[in-house]
């Protein structure tokens, strides 16, 4: 990877996890669905009409919409308001691995490796020791919302997978647009039309802020650099560097929001990130085999 490239990825890191503090403050200003439509609008619009139509199915464009930014953000952001803290989150959302390679077993019929069985097993194991861990001021309810968010973010990474977008950026500004109406509507079901416009009345430029980078720094930028990356490198190349995202989450929640971190939950930190490792963690194929799956996914500048 190139240094320019690297520091490219380490922006991306970075971006995605302070955007769990970000998060909090928003939610500050903001009923949690109404907040996420909010953010997926930014996202859209008028992205959608400087970059055209999606080149993939609309079946996989409405399914990643629904599941990531419908589902796995609503449930997120929901339980973010209910009390997890922004680095616990940052953490416990990384069960989205788990799930990824359970679906890819199940669905694509993928066969485990030894690593990813054992980085699994490593990694419930420290799940367990959040639940366990009754000094955490979360709530068990709402810790359980975040892990169902991780199982949402792994159906949209099978659906993802199955779809092999060739332009990340532009599959992800369609998917915010999926996401904007259903989560709009579950905004005035649930929180109610007084909620949403008093939100919307008294908005300030924190809000303005939180919102902004939710839509263009963690979204746009975020998922776009990511793609290319992609592009241009092998997934085993690219993949490991989201194991900094909870570190990462977990500093700036203690540096900017002081949470702290136990024992109990350093550990199970560890235990999580050690196995999401494992899960990603694999021997460089032969130089022949990487050379076709570059021609296969594609390269930016080619």
């Amino acid at each position: 990877m190139t240094p320019r490239d690297l520091l490219l990825a380490l922006a991306v890191v970075v971006a995605w996890g302070v955007n769990f503090v970000v998060i909090e403050v928003g939610l500050e200003n903001f009923p949690p669905l109404l907040f996420s439509a909010l953010r997926f609008f930014l996202a859209a619009v008028p992205a959608i009409f400087l970059l055209g139509r999606p080149r993939v199915a609309w079946r996989y464009v409405v399914g990643v919409g629904l599941a990531l930014g419908v589902a796995k953000f609503g449930l997120l952001f929901i339980a973010m308001d209910r009390g997890v803290p922004a680095g616990l989150s940052s953490l416990v959302l990384q069960s989205q691995v788990i799930f990824t390679v359970l679906f890819a077993i199940v669905v694509l019929r993928e066969r485990p490796r030894s690593t990813q069985v054992a980085g699994i097993t490593i990694a419930c194991v420290g799940m367990l020791l959040i639940m366990l861990d009754r000094g955490l001021s979360a709530p068990l309810g709402a810790l359980a919302l975040v892990i169902a968010a991780g199982a949402c973010w792994g159906v949209s990474n099978t659906i993802t997978r199955h779809a092999k977008p060739q332009d990340t950026l532009r599959f992800m500004v369609w998917v915010s647009a999926v996401a904007v109406v259903p989560l709009l509507l579950l905004s005035l079901i649930v929180e109610g039309p007084r909620a949403d416009v008093d939100a919307l009345r008294s908005i300030d430029l924190t809000g303005v802020g939180a919102l902004g980078y939710l839509a263009f720094v963690a979204t746009l930028f975020g998922f776009g650099v990511w793609g290319y990356l992609l592009r241009q490198y092998d997934a085993s190349t690219v993949a490991p560097f989201s194991l900094l995202v909870p570190v990462v989450g977990m500093g700036a929640a203690w540096l900017l929001r002081g949470e702290a971190i136990g024992v109990q939950q350093a550990v199970a930190a560890v235990l999580i990130i050690g196995g999401m490792a494992c899960t990603v963690v694999r021997r460089r194929p032969p130089r022949t085999a990487a050379a076709g799956e570059r021609i296969l996914t594609g390269s930016v500048g080619r």
